[in-house]
């Protein structure tokens, strides 16, 4: 999860006579896809022309910064194909299939395919809806707030609700998608990094709401260490190598112009962070797919109060004395 982007999570495996002789995944954008990791994994390649290769996603038909895998698999012979789902990437979207029965192979397509497209609902969320995978994620106390009012805060920094663990899953999820979305206040009253430092993999692209440019040069999404794009209402700052401004109509419903200009950008999947206002949008414009709640184990009081979303697909977890709410936005 989070290295393959913008290629989706495919893997492959390679069977003869009832036995596997050779598997295979892509692991990274630019590498060999899965089908070329599974046959170059076979050590007897002469089997190849007897075999059966399974593939979670059909095989590409283009040439991209790999050749195609089709003609990989058409010139080893490989008589059977059998294909989790259709790729929805117009580049490929049944070429691949084409091409190998063209070629004189027996094709099989849709097999275990809900599962396969649940793999990859990044990747076709994108293609089919074009927008990003939406996940929104905050934490709330007991009492239904998720952050204390601002005359008990004393320093510009995160206010933790949850334990250290549920705060290292946050990380993990973070190195999962492919960019991470806060409102101006959560970055004036936080300062966060929104990094991965609590787990290993890449940072997300940071997309930070700044209406009026309140936002301090010194904050640290203005590092430019992390590739960060800033949403306007007018842009008074220069792009930098790692930092972008664009700009959006905030008098308007800005929720449909975000995901925009994230597509504009190829972003498949965003994690959405906060606060409060920005998470309200995207649930009033029901421009979401998964929710994950965090409920700690204190009370505030008093502050800023929760999100306010439908409970429906409920899954819960528990994480020590914190509580993970996973809701669904599809049947």
């Amino acid at each position: 999860m989070g290295t393959t982007y913008p290629n989706p999570l495919v893997g492959s495996v390679i069977v003869y006579d009832g036995k596997i002789i050779g598997e295979g995944w892509h692991k990274k954008s630019g590498e060999p896809h899965a089908e070329v990791n599974a046959v170059n994994s076979v050590k007897d390649k002469t089997l190849l022309k007897k075999a059966t290769i399974y593939v979670s996603l059909e095989p590409c038909s283009h040439f991209g910064k790999t050749p195609p895998c089709c003609d990989l698999i058409v010139k080893n012979r490989i008589p059977n194909i059998v294909i989790g789902t259709i790729d929805p990437n117009i580049k490929v979207a049944g070429n691949g299939i084409k091409k190998l029965t063209d070629a004189g192979a027996t094709v099989t397509v849709g097999i275990l395919e809900k599962e396969c497209k649940k793999l990859n609902k990044r990747f076709f969320t994108f293609h089919e809806k074009k927008r990003p995978y939406i996940i929104l994620k905050w934490a709330e106390s007991q009492d239904g707030f998720i952050a204390p009012s601002k005359n008990i805060r004393h320093k510009q920094k995160p206010f933790w609700i949850t334990n250290e663990f549920s705060r290292q899953l946050a990380h993990k999820w973070r190195s999962e998608e492919q960019a991470i979305l806060v409102g101006t206040n959560t970055v004036i009253d936080d300062n966060p990094r929104l990094d991965v430092r609590d787990w290993s993999g890449d940072n997300p692209i940071r997309i930070i709401l700044d209406k009026n440019n309140r936002i301090q040069n010194d904050s640290h999404v203005f590092d430019n260490q992390i590739k960060t794009i800033i949403l306007c209402q007018s842009i008074t700052s220069i792009n930098s190598e790692n930092t972008i401004f664009e700009r959006i109509d905030f008098d308007k419903n800005i929720a449909p112009q975000i995901i925009e200009v994230l597509y504009k950008h190829k972003i498949q999947s965003l994690i959405i962070e906060g606060g409060r206002q920005t998470l309200q949008t995207f649930i009033d414009e029901n421009l979401w797919d998964e929710a994950r709640i965090f409920v700690g184990n204190e009370s505030l009081e008093n502050g800023t109060k929760a999100p306010i979303v439908v409970m429906k697909n409920i899954e819960k977890h528990t994480i020590e004395n914190d509580k993970l709410i996973i809701l669904s936005n599809h049947d």
